[in-house]
């Protein structure tokens, strides 16, 4: 059984309770991106693919923060929402969760932990960049993935934002350098199969490869350690690739070329979109996209 959610209305997600109940996604939705969706077996995994040419000019990739700054001079950085929303808000037709984040500690009217939910204030790991603005630095070198103004993509360890960078977002290992897979730091994080996200450079170096496998559903999807995501990468033709948030964060989000709806293309292993505190988007000019009306973000901390 998969669960295959749609963006429509409101822009939320409506779960089909089977893959059949909702038409395959197209393998070349836009002459600029392939998808695929793969399966392997012993253990059993389930793994979404976006390859995105970068090359292509009507293709534009930017990382947007998940909502506004809640505190301006304040610690906080931004508001938690569910990928869907976002991705519909900016107009991406691809989307995968981002960086690593921390929330406000809230309780809900009966004194419940409030969990990741839309409106939480956040602050993400970073370094965060949109369109050459930084909004979230960094206190550390962290595996970031960067695009410059020539849309040329880059992965490297980074603190401080290059100069030529116009995006940024930031995980936690890189995971393949040089067509090699090299994990540094071992640690329960890297050695546990989780459910992952991860983004990668194909060695024509224009090719982004983003990929999304799901996981803790034994017998369907195991999830991956970083040594296997990075083996599964260099497969995928890429030359340098780096992890991003995973676990029940873990989501890919695509725009059905037929009727403009955007869909969580993945399975999350919490059952439903986590809201995250922000995404990589990918948009792609001239593409049709079905109207709909993103509700404002309400603030849950109040």
């Amino acid at each position: 059984m998969a669960l295959i959610g749609v963006v429509v209305g409101l822009g939320m997600p409506v779960w089909a309770a089977d893959a059949a109940a909702v038409a395959p996604f197209p393998t070349q939705p836009y002459a600029a991106v392939k998808y695929e969706y793969r399966t392997m077996a012993d253990p059993a995994e389930q793994i979404h693919v976006a390859w995105i040419d970068l090359a292509n000019p009507d293709v534009d990739v930017r990382v947007s923060a998940a909502g506004p700054d809640p505190d301006g001079d304040g610690p906080w950085q931004t508001m938690l929402q569910v990928p869907t929303v976002i991705a519909a808000r900016e107009h991406f037709e691809l989307a995968v969760n981002g960086d690593f984040f921390a929330a406000r500690k809230t309780v809900d009217v009966e004194g419940t932990k409030s969990g990741y939910v839309s409106g939480k204030w956040a602050t993400v790991t970073g370094p965060s960049l949109t369109d050459g603005v930084l909004w979230a630095p960094a206190s550390t070198e962290r595996a970031s993935f960067w695009v410059d103004a020539r849309k040329m993509p880059h992965i490297a360890m980074v603190k401080d934002a290059p100069a030529e960078a116009m995006q940024i977002i930031a995980g936690s290992h890189i995971i393949v350098t040089d067509g090699k897979t090299v994990v540094e730091k071992e640690s329960s994080l890297s050695r546990t199969r989780h459910p992952r996200t991860a983004l990668g450079i194909a060695a024509d170096g224009h090719t982004l490869v983003l990929v999304v496998a799901d996981g803790r559903r034994a017998g369907e999807a195991a999830g991956m350690s970083l040594t296997k995501l990075g083996d599964l990468m260099i497969k995928l033709g890429c030359k340098e690739a780096m992890n991003l948030d995973g676990g029940g964060s873990s989501e890919m989000v695509a725009r059905d070329p037929q009727n403009g709806e955007l869909r969580v293309l993945n399975r999350p292993s919490d059952g439903r979109e986590r809201a995250v505190a922000n995404v990589l988007g990918v948009s792609i000019r001239g593409t049709r996209r079905a109207k709909v009306v993103t509700p404002p973000l309400a603030d849950e901390a109040k």
